[in-house]
């Protein structure tokens, strides 16, 4: 029987911060707390007897483990978790969860809806999935889910995780996650999470000298003066203070009467030495031996494929029939060796990770390369063609076992298959792998390969450092023309780096190496990409676009078609948007035709971004945001998160949610510089603009931008229309081709308009009719009908624009300051509500020159200006509209208690008839017919 203590020991004060975790929980705050620390420390221990208090005090509780090694089962530890659900006696209403209850299909088979055909639903829906049903779990005792060994779970799990984090602030939920304290993608989320507050991490100690004295006498089961403080304390440097271990060799010495039981208490025989891995080594082999000769040859079989192995590749390898191998099973899951995997028929799972490795200490170098090469026949003999990360195991077992040449290909082949799937940091792995195993290999071509989508892979995942340091290793390939290609996907690397100059010289590179002319096609692709960074050379980048899709389709090279579709949908943008939504439109077909995922998520980064320009809608960002994120493409993710927070709460004017993404964007100076600007703040808008400046100098490709959407709106705020005209010249002659938001097609010819500098035949451009342009050129065509005396036009043009600018709220109402002017001289439009409405923004927004301008046109106008005093901004909305003054609304405060004068003229120092005026004139700006429907509208707000 093995030795294991009854009780958690030692870990006290991280029980009581969980039960602390789970008040907040039952009270309304969702909590999530991460335990980390080594293996063996004890951290599944203590979530589980976390889960078990709260449990007791009539908690809902879900368990999952992530897993190791094998095929990998999206979302296992979430399915695992829920699952449990559908097995427990009491019922969870999942009606409640309407169209979120499909999503969940993919985890709990008994709630899938859709047909078999229809694609799975996008990742985002199904966290919030899973986090509406928790809530709906978490109701009536609370819901604490435990996932234990993150560090193991699969990507979607980890996805899903990341956002419960982020919103569980409102479910009566405790999440309890465990992870181990080295590298995982686990552990960067809880401490991203933990550094924001949006989890509790916690790292467990190994065990001191007092509580190691006391987890000894639990498991021992006797009081702990019958175990000697000199014993324990030697156990306790045996296992180094890890209960798993001290409970292994405990269990150990027991067994083998090193230590024993006396009259006089607990004793060791004689004194054990030894590191840790040693004593545990020892356990293992005792308890293998057990197993018999076949037993032994088995899981030595099972250890050489990891944590997590096949039994019918085990069995294959050892070539045991099936007699034998069920009773293998049998036996070590007797003996706590191996454990079902639940997750998966015939997959089994060692008792811990380090039993795996304490087997395989067991063999000699020799034993362990023949059994990786029995292992690795099995695979390739079950398994035609490796699929999944069958290949990855094999090129392990190929390593293990010395055939350094396999083990290349399959690791190659892994890789490669791995960015043909969009998962850009596991080939990442697999590929730099690839290329140390072939650093020796006469194969050139195959080394080439791997370096080229190697460089692809680093590309992609944001390691551009590490593409542009196998740079030097280019020749190696001994290749001619392979060099070329590599120069070429080293361009891409720079390009998604923003790194132009870089691209630009691997461009000329790769001219100098070029070989047969199907190259040609990839080079002038992205030298065409490289050029739109660069002002004024659009022209250039034109013609190497139109040449290498010619050249591209000619040799069937996708991906040099999908950069040269890429780069036409750019170019053709400002003139004519509806060919490069054509362009985008075919790249985006391309890619899904010819499976190329990750090339899809660049395409769709494009559509995204082209979507928001013309319509002002961020779903596309968003949702090629994910795919990025899905496909671990950084560097995809990373501008999407920079074109959703320009085209969406920046250019919104939802500035709260702007600095909040901002915050959180490591290469956003271009944004940050827009949306100080979009504030008035010019000192943040000219640090954000030198930072600029410093990356990229003049030349940079987004200087434009700086001036136009930036500068110039800043100048406008501080009522300098001038400065505005002249930094919208910089912009035109910065970029005399235009970038589509710098001003040239929409702002500058309004303010040109205004000047009676212009007429405005500028708006039939195409790049005009951009719903961020439309909104201010079809002000220009109002402003000129209106001064012809043509006030039908005038106004069906001002009504054209109020419907353009509906997403860009501080945009519409400048608009509508600047055209007022004009709009009340020559008898247009509505200048008058648009003025106090601007007023009433601009106020509210600390920008107090456009907010004065506005009052000045008011009282220009004839119409009475409402008092600014300090302490008005606190005034309920529709009291501010009402007119209501700060006096008037300490009255109406009262008045919700239904207070006489008389009180409440002594608790404002005033006299009672002047209380009496001010709730005359309350009655009389409210609308309100007595002062007893003033008391219930008073009572109404304050509550």
């Amino acid at each position: 029987m093995l030795i294991r203590s009854p009780e958690l020991v030692g870990r006290a004060g991280e029980l009581r911060e969980l039960s602390r975790a789970f008040d907040d929980a039952l009270a309304g705050r969702g909590r999530a707390v991460f335990l980390a620390g080594e293996s063996g420390i004890g951290k599944s221990r203590l979530a589980r007897e976390a889960a078990a208090r709260a449990a007791g005090r009539g908690a809902r509780v879900l368990r999952g483990q992530g897993s190791t090694v094998g095929p990998v089962v999206p979302f296992r530890p979430l399915a695992e978790a829920l699952l449990s659900l559908t097995r427990d006696a009491e019922p969870v209403d999942v009606g409640e969860l309407g169209p979120y209850l499909p999503a969940l299909g993919v985890l709990v088979p008994d709630w899938r809806c859709a047909a078999a055909d229809e694609p799975a639903p996008p990742l985002l829906v199904v966290a919030e999935a899973v986090l509406r049903l928790l809530a709906v779990v978490g109701r009536a005792g609370g819901c604490v889910l435990v996932l234990d060994d993150l560090h193991d779970a699969d990507a979607e799990t980890l996805f899903v995780l990341e956002y419960l984090l982020g919103n569980l602030e409102s479910a009566r939920v405790l999440l309890i996650g465990t992870i181990r304290d080295d590298a995982s993608a686990a552990r960067d989320i809880a401490r991203s999470a933990a550094r924001r507050g949006a989890c509790t991490l916690r790292t467990l100690p190994r065990l001191g000298g007092e509580a190691v004295h006391e987890l000894v006498a639990a498991c021992l089961g006797t009081d702990r003066a019958r175990v000697p403080a000199e014993t324990a304390a030697h156990l306790g440097r045996l296992s180094a203070g890890i209960p798993f271990l001290l409970e292994e060799l405990l269990h150990e010495l027991v067994h083998d009467r090193v230590l024993t039981e006396r009259p006089a208490g607990w004793r060791l025989a004689d004194t054990p030495t030894g590191a840790v891995p040693a004593a545990l080594a020892g356990s293992i082999a005792t308890r293998t031996a057990r197993l018999g000769p076949e037993g032994a040859a088995l899981l030595a079989v099972a250890a050489v494929l990891g944590p997590r192995f096949s039994a019918p590749v085990v069995q294959r390898a050892a070539g045991a029939d099936d007699r034998t191998m069920a009773a293998f099973l049998d036996a070590a899951a007797d003996a706590r060796l191996v454990e079902p995997d639940p997750a998966a028929v015939g997959w089994y799972t060692f008792g811990h990770p380090l039993t795996a490795e304490a087997v395989l200490t067991q063999l000699g170098p020799t034993r362990r390369a023949e059994l990786a090469r029995l292992a690795a026949d099995a695979v390739e003999l079950l398994h035609p063609g490796l699929p999944g990360d069958w290949c990855a195991l094999a090129a392990e077992l190929r390593q293990l076992a010395g055939d350094r040449a396999a083990a290349g290909r399959l690791f190659a082949d892994a890789g490669r298959r791995a960015l043909e799937t969009a998962a850009a940091g596991a080939a990442v792995s697999l590929l730099t792998r690839a290329d140390a195993v072939l650093t020796e290999s006469p194969d050139l071509p195959l080394r080439g390969a791997v370096l080229e989508s190697l460089v692809h892979a680093l590309g992609e995942t944001g390691q551009a450092d590490r593409a542009f340091a196998l740079a030097a290793r280019f020749s190696e390939v001994g290749l001619f023309d392979r060099a070329a290609v590599l120069h070429a996907r080293l361009a891409w690397a720079a390009l998604l780096a923003g790194r132009t100059a870089d691209g630009l010289a691997q461009v000329t590179a790769a001219r100098t190496r070029r070989g047969p002319d199907r190259q040609r096609a990839a080079i002038d692709a992205v030298h065409a990409l490289l050029l739109l960074e660069l002002p004024g050379r659009a022209a250039e980048a034109g013609q190497l676009a139109t040449a290498a899709l010619a050249q591209a389709e000619r040799h069937d090279d996708p991906v040099a078609t999908c950069q040269a579709l890429l780069a036409l949908g750019v170019l053709t943008r400002e003139r004519d948007p509806d060919a490069a939504r054509g362009h985008l439109d075919r790249a985006r077909r391309l890619t899904e035709s010819r499976r190329m995922p990750l090339w899809r998520t660049h395409v769709l980064l494009r559509l995204g971004e082209h979507v928001a320009l013309t319509d002002g809608d961020t779903g596309g960002l968003v949702l090629a945001r994910q795919h990025a994120e899905r496909g671990g493409s950084v560097a995809a993710a990373r501008a999407a998160d920079v074109a959703i927070t320009l085209y969406g709460p920046v250019l919104g004017g939802d500035f709260g949610a702007a600095e909040h993404r901002l915050s959180t964007l490591a290469h956003g100076d271009v944004v940050r510089a827009v949306c100080a600007a979009h504030r008035a703040d010019r000192p943040r808008m000219a640090e954000a603009i030198a930072a600029v400046r410093a990356a990229g100098g003049d030349h940079h490709p987004d200087l434009a931008l700086c001036l136009g959407l930036a500068q110039a709106f800043c100048a406008l705020l501080e009522e300098d229309r001038d400065r505005a005209r002249r930094d919208l010249k910089l912009a035109r002659a910065h970029e005399p081709g235009g970038s589509p938001l710098s001003g040239q097609h929409g702002l500058a010819l309004l303010l040109d308009v205004l000047a009676g500098d212009a007429e405005p035949d500028a708006a039939a451009a195409p790049a005009a009719r951009l719903r961020w342009n439309r909104q201010f050129t079809a002000l220009a065509q109002a402003v000129w009908h209106g001064r012809q005396g043509d006030t039908a036009a005038a106004e069906a043009a001002a009504k054209e624009a109020r419907e353009a600018a509906y997403p860009y709220r501080m945009a519409a109402h400048l608009g509508a300051r600047l055209v007022a002017e004009a709009a009340l001289a020559d008898g247009w439009g509505d200048p008058v509500p648009w003025l106090r409405a601007a007023e009433e923004y601009f106020h509210d927004a600390a920008i107090p020159a456009v907010a004065a301008a506005c009052r000045t046109l008011l009282r220009r106008a004839g119409e009475p200006v409402r008092q600014r005093r300090p302490g008005l901004h606190h005034l309920p909305r529709e009291l501010r509209e009402a007119g209501v003054t700060v006096r008037e609304y300490d009255v109406f405060r009262l008045l919700a208690h239904r207070l006489g004068n008389t009180d409440i003229a002594r608790r404002l120092l005033i006299s009672p008839k002047t209380v009496e005026k001010h709730v005359s004139s309350l009655m009389t700006k409210t609308k309100l017919p007595d002062r007893v429907t003033l008391f219930d509208y008073a009572a109404t707000l304050s509550s």
